[in-house]
């Protein structure tokens, strides 16, 4: 008996849905509009629980209370990073006009949603309750509360949804994890709609605290915030944290098609490596990163010439930057025009466990629109390579086909990239 090598061609993966809630605003629309015009979401930390010794004084939070879409029992039950996954994977449900309602259905929809770090306020809050007020202090919901693994649990329990119930943390990588590996359960026929992205709670006294402590952190502008994070200029000293939460709806194309459903864009390809190397720095030939982007245009079937838009990772570190920067103009080096990249960081700050999937839903939204975000506060790069990194002001896409990749890398050596490219309906 001979065995068949005739493969099945992978099912093709859309994007019908987006939410977004971030430093510059609630809203998939308020975002991208306030993003390519340029505006700047960080801002100082006024909060009174922030001991005045810690050395970074800014950082980025939603500009509105999300709080008061839940109940004060849901408050209770809910930690913040939760709550902005629910705001988000709502808008993005809404946005898709898909929720699932029959057994098949529910079934058929899963969820991955992922955190890089969920409910350190909570942990931190509750030690000192319970070792100054005792056991009865603690929270009966804590356990929950601080679990990564809640935010997708809560969204499959809101809509019902009964697929693959999935939660990723891979720190600053795990939003683009959560959808490429949505993708992949498409792909492989698993499901036929996903639910995907990634959450970060608002920045608190003891993250930045740590933060601050590996000098990770800018410091240099704590009297002008919206010029500190500068991704790829030569006088960024650090990243800026950030909250808020990007989730996508994902959808077999023929299944989206069937439906009527608004289709953004298409999902071809996902690439993940592992750089061996350090804790927390890159390597510095970014040859991680290099190889992750390889198998994701490897795993697209395009060639770089294909892609004219990289959304890089680009936090604003000394290292990082130059290190992906190498690694982008290695992938590029051969072609005749090079893709335009920026990091959409600069306006944003850095949501961690959220940054992926935002950044994913803002790839999606540049080939949609044909629009690439700016690089704000680019004055002049020092990455040693001859790329176009659209400072300052947005630029127009006008292809007819638009390509593009976007990166995220974390702690630990994990890479992760996505190719998108704009739907013809084809």
């Amino acid at each position: 008996m001979t065995l068949s090598t005739h493969l099945i061609p992978a099912r093709r993966v859309v994007v019908t849905g987006i939410g977004l809630l971030t430093c510059l605003g609630v809203g998939k629309d308020k975002v991208w509009n306030n993003l390519i015009n340029g505006q700047c979401g960080i801002r100082k930390i006024d909060k009174k629980e922030f001991p005045p010794n810690i050395p970074c004084k800014i950082a980025g939070f939603i500009p509105e209370d999300v709080k008061t879409h839940f109940s004060s029992t849901e408050q209770r039950q809910l930690s913040e990073g939760i709550m902005y996954s629910l705001i988000a994977a709502e808008e993005a449900l809404s946005d898709a006009n898909w929720k699932p309602e029959t057994q098949d259905q529910q079934e058929r929809t899963g969820v991955t949603i992922g955190m890089g770090m969920n409910g350190m306020k909570e942990i931190y809050t509750t030690a000192d309750r319970l070792f100054h007020k005792g056991y009865r202090e603690v929270n009966p919901f804590f356990m929950p509360r601080i679990l990564i693994n809640m935010a997708a649990g809560h969204v499959s329990l809101k809509y019902g949804i009964q697929g693959p119930n999935h939660a990723v943390s891979t720190a600053c990588t795990t939003g683009l994890h959560a959808v490429g590996d949505a993708f992949r359960f498409i792909q492989r026929g698993d499901v036929d709609v996903m639910v995907a992205g990634g959450a970060e709670e608002s920045p608190n006294p003891l993250s930045v605290a740590g933060f601050s402590r590996m000098r990770a952190l800018c410091t240099k502008f704590n009297d002008h915030p919206t010029e500190a994070s500068r991704p790829f200029d030569k006088d960024r000293d650090g990243f800026v944290m950030s909250e808020g939460a990007g989730v996508l709806i994902l959808e077999e194309m023929s299944h989206a098609v069937d439906r009527g459903a608004n289709i953004y864009a298409e999902v071809l390809g996902y690439g993940l490596s592992g750089d061996a190397f350090h804790m927390t720095a890159p390597r510095s030939d970014g040859r991680g990163a290099y190889r992750c982007m390889k198998a994701a245009l490897k795993d697209a079937r395009v060639s770089p010439a294909d892609i004219g838009y990289v959304n890089a990772h680009a936090t604003s570190t000394p290292l990082g930057d130059k290190a992906e920067s190498q690694a982008i103009w290695r992938i590029f080096e051969q072609c005749d025009k090079k893709p335009l990249v920026s990091s959409t960081k600069g306006a944003l700050g850095h949501l961690l466990g959220a940054a992926g999937s935002v950044e994913a839903a803002i790839t999606v939204l540049a080939c949609q629109l044909g629009i690439i975000p700016p690089t704000i506060n680019l004055h002049q790069s020092d990455t040693g390579v001859d790329l176009d990194y659209v400072p300052l002001v947005s630029h127009d896409w006008k292809h007819d086909t638009r390509t593009a990749l976007t990166n995220s890398f974390g702690f630990g050596g994990t890479n992760g990239t996505l190719c998108i490219r704009s739907f013809s309906g084809g």
